[in-house]
C-alpha cells in the first residue's frame, strides 16, 4: 500500500468499482475528519474494476463536494488505482461501498478475503445522483470516525 506510514496508525481501504468517484471521496472525507479529530487512522482507496476512459484522476463532483466542505486535493492527483489483495490484507479495516456491487466482485478476484470486508450501501451514480450519494457517504464516513474515537478512548481498546 501507498501510505508510508508509522506502525502507530491504522489503515482504512475503501473499495469501489472504478476508485473515481466514491471511493476517492470516502478516502479525502475520512482522511481530512481523523485529522481533525486527532485519531492515529489514514484512508486509501482502490478499485475492483477500472474504467480506463476517466476523463482525469478524481470524479468532478467528488472534488466539488469536498471543496465545498473545506477540502481542497492536492495536485497534480493520482488516477485510480485497482486494489491488489497485498491492499486488503495490509489494511486494518476494508469497506466495499455498496455489497451488491462489491460482493460479487471481490468473491471472484479475491475470494478468501470478501468475508472480512464491511459493506456499506452508497449508490453510484446510475442509481443516484451525487446530491445523493455523497451526503449519504459522508454521513456514514462521520459514523465511522465516532465508532472509532469512541473505541480509542475505550479503555482496551486500540485504535
Amino acid at each position: 500500500m501507498e501510505h508510508g506510514l508509522d506502525s502507530t496508525t491504522s489503515t482504512v481501504l475503501f473499495l469501489c468499482t472504478g476508485n473515481y468517484y466514491r471511493s476517492r471521496f470516502a478516502e479525502h472525507y475520512f482522511n481530512a475528519l481523523a485529522a481533525t479529530a486527532g485519531l492515529a487512522w489514514r484512508a486509501v482507496s482502490r478499485g475492483l474494476r477500472l474504467n480506463p476512459n476517466n476523463p482525469g484522476p478524481i470524479s468532478r463532483q467528488a472534488v466539488r463536494w469536498l471543496g465545498e466542505g473545506g477540502i481542497v486535493i492536492a495536485e497534480p492527483g493520482r488516477f485510480p488505482m485497482a486494489v491488489a489483495e497485498s491492499d486488503l490484507h495490509a489494511a486494518d479495516l476494508v469497506v466495499a461501498l455498496k455489497e451488491t456491487e462489491h460482493r460479487p466482485l471481490l468473491e471472484a478476484l479475491f475470494p478468501r478475503c470478501a468475508d472480512r470486508v464491511h459493506y456499506w450501501c452508497i449508490h453510484d451514480l446510475d442509481c443516484a445522483t451525487p446530491e445523493e450519494a455523497l451526503p449519504a457517504l459522508a454521513s456514514r464516513i462521520e459514523e465511522l470516525i465516532r465508532e472509532l474515537a469512541a473505541r480509542r478512548s475505550t479503555p482496551g481498546h486500540g485504535a
